[in-house]
């Protein structure tokens, strides 16, 4: 069976989406509404963070996260409905993360929703949780189509042209590190606590960004196509030269991989808003930043000066919705539903699943699914 169906015809009317979040170590269920005109409203968020679950570790372990999943999932379900005071009964539909992520906590979430989804007669969504990214300044800002964003993640960093809903083409992304792993992995390295990212900026603030000459890899290529690799190994010969490290070391290092990370991606956002400019050159440049790593304020801050010198705006989502949420998952849903995209039962988790990947509205009359 196909992977999408297309309901014969769209919503007009408002739409109540449950989402469930179970890709990586947040388990997480939310109701969002999406009006007939467009906007959204967020009637519940629930989030269980497992940073203490895997601290020990210093990452993620799958199985770990996958079995707090299934202990936790159905009481944060329990508690989003309860919290947007609604019932079963009155959603449109309800939507989960089939992927990407990992494999174990996907299959939780996505089974859920299928429960939850055929003892409801309620159709269901599965939601390409990249998307779910790229759309939420929709839901915070309601940005119109098109738009460029910057999508920077613990596995992903790319700038992709979002054109419409399943409607992406990707412009440029890293060719080694995503700009997530390169933050932990610096963070490893330093001794700093899990997770890294944060831990990275906290060190940060109190460090010269100056002291250490890093690398900017690939800063005055062509192309919108980045690297982190060799500015994380940059960091250790630093670091190895330096020994023993002190606390101001660490600071100090930290300041400056920071520092060179955000200029690589304000120098490459400069870049794709230009181009972004010369195909629409009728419409106001918008640059979204997306991913748990757009709540960096030194790559936030970055960003915003790259846009105002090419005459663009930057659209920063709330911190709490740039990190995994299901909020973000039910708008997705809300979206592709209002376009009549629903899935079937039998639709299957996908660890790898491209944004350019995600399917589109079909022309003309598409098969019917569940019901609108």
């Amino acid at each position: 069976m196909s992977a999408v169906q297309e309901n014969s015809a769209s919503a007009s009317g408002p739409v109540l989406v449950l989402g469930i979040e179970t890709s990586c170590d947040e388990t997480a269920a939310g109701v969002v509404r999406r009006g007939a005109d467009g906007r959204g409203e967020i009637l519940s968020n629930v989030v269980r963070s497992q940073i203490e679950d895997h601290a020990l570790y210093g990452g993620v372990v799958p199985e770990i996260a996958a079995r707090a999943h299934i202990a936790m999932l159905d009481g944060i379900v329990r508690r989003a409905m309860e919290e947007a005071g609604v019932a079963f009964a009155d959603l449109d539909a309800v939507a989960a993360t089939a992927g990407p992520g990992l494999i174990g906590g996907v299959i939780v979430g996505l089974m859920t929703a299928k429960a939850i989804a055929l003892a409801a007669d309620t159709p269901l969504v599965a939601v390409n949780h990249l998307e779910a990214h790229a759309l939420t300044a929709r839901l915070t800002d309601g940005v119109a189509f098109p738009y460029l964003m910057l999508l920077v993640s613990g596995g992903h960093t790319q700038f992709v042209l979002a054109r419409g809903v399943g409607d992406y083409v990707r412009l440029g992304s890293t060719i080694d590190d995503a700009l997530g792993e390169a933050f932990d992995k610096t963070a490893k390295l330093l001794g700093l606590p899990y997770p890294g990212g944060p831990a990275v900026e906290r060190a940060a603030r109190t460090g010269d960004g100056t002291r250490f000459d890093l690398p900017r890899p690939l800063l005055n290529r062509p192309g919108l196509d980045m690297s982190f690799a060799g500015l994380k190994t940059a960091v250790r010969v630093a670091a190895e030269r330096a020994a023993p490290v002190s606390d101001q070391d660490v600071a100090d290092l930290c300041a400056s991989f920071q520092e060179a990370a955000a200029d690589v991606v304000a120098s490459r956002a400069r870049r794709a808003l230009k181009e972004f400019a010369e195909m629409f050159p009728a419409i106001e440049p918008v640059l979204v930043i997306a991913g748990g790593v757009a709540a960096n304020t030194r790559l936030r801050h970055g960003l915003d000066e790259a846009a105002r010198e090419t005459g663009a705006r930057l659209v920063a989502p709330p911190i709490h919705l740039c990190t995994d949420n299901a909020a973000m998952i039910a708008w997705a849903g809300a979206e592709r539903f209002a376009l009549g995209l629903v899935d079937p039962l039998d639709v299957s988790p996908r660890p790898r699943w491209p944004l350019d990947g995600t399917a589109k509205p079909m022309l003309g009359e598409g098969r019917k699914g569940a019901k609108v």
